[in-house]
């Protein structure tokens, strides 16, 4: 085991952290896996945080979150149920990560051994987890969780499993000022079908940064409803990246719902690597105040005959910024291609600023695919009409505006979590409340 070089800055505070704890990270007696971590911390030395100079991060500043020294964390909180119980609301399974550490006393896990934590699977059988160490390290946040990953969800479906209830991973951070690393590996065997909700929470006014990973692998028609939540406290970073293989046939449906956090980033990249693939990714972003949030999606159509659709809506009040940047690849053998992606957003505010860029690079010649954005306001005849029969101003204002949301969230194929995002989102508008019995 080689000594790691501790340098100066916020690279360097992360490099100290990593030498003082490695002995105590899952699966540190493992030398592959003990190497790869050696091998991403040097990568985040060199990367350093991403800048606005990056191509990729011209809009996403992270200048502050690298002035802050976030601690990992290092002993897992008590699990308390009254912290965890507003936002256990999907029934089914729960896979629970109190400040990124798995407490099993409070999670309800199926039958048999089809869902673990990634600390265990490193513990009792570290080759099931061997490629982990393989996957590309985009930029310098991606290789610190690389390094640091303490636990994280580890879901392995054989063939043809088939899941009725939804698998809820919640991510709840309690301690204020730590850095929360979570790992996720989710395997879905040959014709295996569920749905997953990783969700991510934080206590109010509760400063800390969650910086996550997760790797997903559908095999031949396998399909995966995928859920992403982020609910994070007001002061919280959030950083993440979701790479996604797909074998023949499988079918990858994402949803991504973003209501809460001072800065959020969500890498999601999918590959289309045989016939017969197809993906969907719908998003739905609500910011306020200086609320920041970042969407960079990418599908590689790489063979013949794959399928995409990317629908992402944006509403953003006060002085918050969102940001949108949809890239779909269609590579030379990836004819008949069918792709097509929009992104729309509705600003509330003079102050409130939206970035979005939707791409295309096409390397085939016989493909149907289309791309598109708009920027707008409320319609002020439609406000009009609902003010005619009644509503207050704002009040029409909030029913136009959650008509525009609800498409989105229309689409979640779990019903309690539909109403639970619903309660969330009116309760981001001004005097929302007041709309539950008109929705």
């Amino acid at each position: 085991m080689s000594a790691v070089p501790v340098k100066s800055g916020a690279n360097g505070f992360y490099a100290a952290r990593f030498a003082d704890m490695r002995a105590r990270l899952p699966g540190h007696s493992v030398a592959w896996l003990d190497a790869a971590r050696e091998r991403a911390l040097h990568a985040f030395e060199q990367l350093g945080f991403p800048t606005t100079r990056d191509e990729a991060w011209k809009y996403s500043n992270l200048a502050l979150l690298e002035r802050r020294q976030f601690a990992p964390v290092g002993v897992a909180a008590l699990a308390d149920p009254a912290l965890v119980a507003p936002h256990d609301v999907c029934g089914g399974y729960l896979v629970l990560f109190m400040d990124g550490r798995f407490a099993p006393a409070l999670s309800r896990l199926p039958p048999g051994a089809l869902v673990s934590n990634v600390a265990q699977a490193l513990q009792q059988e570290p080759e099931s987890l061997r490629g982990i160490e393989n996957a590309p390290l985009a930029n310098g946040v991606a290789a610190l969780n690389a390094a640091l990953f303490a636990d994280g969800a580890c879901i392995r479906l054989p063939a043809g499993a088939q899941l009725t209830a939804p698998i809820h991973l919640i991510f709840l951070a309690t301690d204020a000022d730590c850095l929360i690393s979570p790992l996720n590996v989710i395997e879905m065997g040959e014709g295996s079908s569920a749905t997953v909700i990783e969700h991510y929470a934080g206590m109010d006014g509760l400063a800390y940064w969650t910086n996550t990973r997760t790797h997903i692998r559908l095999r031949g028609n396998a399909t995966l409803e995928h859920i992403g939540v982020l609910q994070e406290s007001a002061k919280a970073y959030h950083t993440g990246t979701i790479a996604v293989d797909q074998a023949s046939g499988s079918r990858y449906h994402s949803h991504s719902i973003a209501l809460g956090g001072l800065f959020g980033r969500k890498d999601i990249g999918v590959r289309l690597a045989a016939e017969q693939a197809q993906c969907s990714l719908n998003g739905l972003y609500v910011t306020t105040g200086r609320e920041h949030i970042d969407f960079h999606t990418c599908v590689d159509h790489l063979v013949a005959h794959g399928t995409s659709r990317e629908f992402f809506k944006g509403v953003l009040s006060g002085a918050s910024r969102a940001v949108f940047n949809g890239k779909v690849v269609v590579h030379p053998d990836a004819q008949q291609t069918d792709a097509q992606q929009s992104n729309k957003n509705l600003l509330l505010s003079e102050d409130a600023e939206i970035d979005t860029k939707p791409q295309l690079e096409i390397f085939a010649d016989d493909v149907k695919c289309s791309h598109g954005a708009t920027i707008g306001q409320l319609d002020e005849s439609q406000v009009f009409y609902l003010r005619a029969r009644g509503l207050s101003e704002q009040a029409a204002r909030n029913v136009l505006t959650y008509a525009f949301c609800e498409e989105i969230i229309a689409q979640l194929p779990v019903e309690p979590l539909r109403k639970h995002l619903n309660q969330a989102l009116l309760a981001r508008l001004p005097d929302g409340d007041r709309l539950t019995e008109l929705i």
